[in-house]
């Protein structure tokens, strides 16, 4: 991945944050300047609002988590994602939140699903759950793990099992566990890989702190018919994750899903929580490349 400097990408997108537009305004939101205009510094028009902006910081390794920090804010980011505990104070001093936390658990593979390990997911939680809630934060990501050849009903029985000892903890640190919907042909034997079976969970915990991590990518892969599954389901999704498919890249005209009808459909539900890019980028410039993607998400 080629690293860019904050220099040069607040030069090429931004001028000090969000303002008016110097040059005509693109369908992204990116001034497009010809003539005279190209010597005018190009700014973007603020963000609508509508949005609550966070990106994954594992997308865009490349870059320190400061530098980061500064890129992001100046886009109009509010939150970067799946950080553990350590970086969760890098994020806030610069103004910024963590809309998902991670730090807890054995990992995407080993879940609740496997009776086994409760014992360790519980712990883990345990001592996490009060660290989420002392940082300000809410939501702290958990897995359903591999199926390993249970069928559905063995693995809600078994998740619900141990998620259930967890939710007086969490209710009373106002933390929300939130379970992520996975495709499972990237992620081989993913159990939670269909929104119907999370929304299933959901529906035997009983609790409005445990949720669905809806990722739009993978359940594009899995399912399709997205904005009716996120209309249908908003009550039992906690956060929301994009990536363009194919290839999990930008979430532009170069993939098959069409962001700009999405997010005009998640915000007529009411949902104010994240939305949190999780797309590789393919793009040279990265930063330019993440500029596009929130304002095509800002709706």
């Amino acid at each position: 991945m080629k690293k860019i400097s904050r220099r040069t990408a607040l030069k090429s997108v931004l001028a000090g944050g969000a303002s008016l537009s110097l040059c005509g305004i693109s369908a992204s939101g990116l001034s497009a300047c010809t003539g005279t205009d190209k010597e005018k510094t190009p700014v973007l028009e603020p963000l609508k609002g509508n949005i609550h902006h966070s990106v994954s910081k594992w997308c865009f390794g490349g870059y320190a988590l400061d530098e980061f920090c500064e890129i992001c804010k100046s886009i109009g980011i509010e939150s970067i994602e799946l950080l553990d505990p350590q970086d969760w104070p890098i994020v806030q001093k610069h103004g910024l939140t963590v809309a998902m936390a991670q730090g807890a658990g054995l990992g995407i593979d080993n879940g609740f699903n496997n009776p086994d390990l409760h014992e360790q997911l519980i712990a883990s939680y345990q001592e996490v759950i009060p660290k989420v809630a002392d940082a300000g934060l809410t939501n702290l990501i958990c897995f359903s793990g591999k199926r390993n050849g249970l069928t559905d009903e063995q693995g809600w029985e078994n998740c619900a099992k141990g998620l259930k000892q967890l939710m007086p903890l969490a209710e009373k640190h106002n933390v929300v566990l939130v379970m992520e919907l996975l495709n499972s042909y990237g992620h081989q034997d993913y159990q939670c890989d269909h929104t119907a079976w999370g929304v299933e969970l959901c529906k035997r915990i009983g609790s409005p702190n445990f949720k669905l991590l809806y990722d739009i990518y993978h359940m594009q892969i899995m399912e399709g018919n997205i904005i009716d599954t996120i209309k249908n389901n908003i009550q039992y999704i906690g956060h929301i994750h994009t990536g363009g498919n194919p290839g999990r890249n930008e979430i532009d005209d170069t993939q098959e899903l069409y962001y700009p009808a999405i997010m005009k459909a998640i915000v007529e539900t009411g949902y104010k929580g994240f939305v949190g890019q999780e797309y590789i980028p393919k793009e040279e410039d990265k930063v330019a490349s993440l500029t596009k993607c929130i304002r095509i998400c800002d709706v």
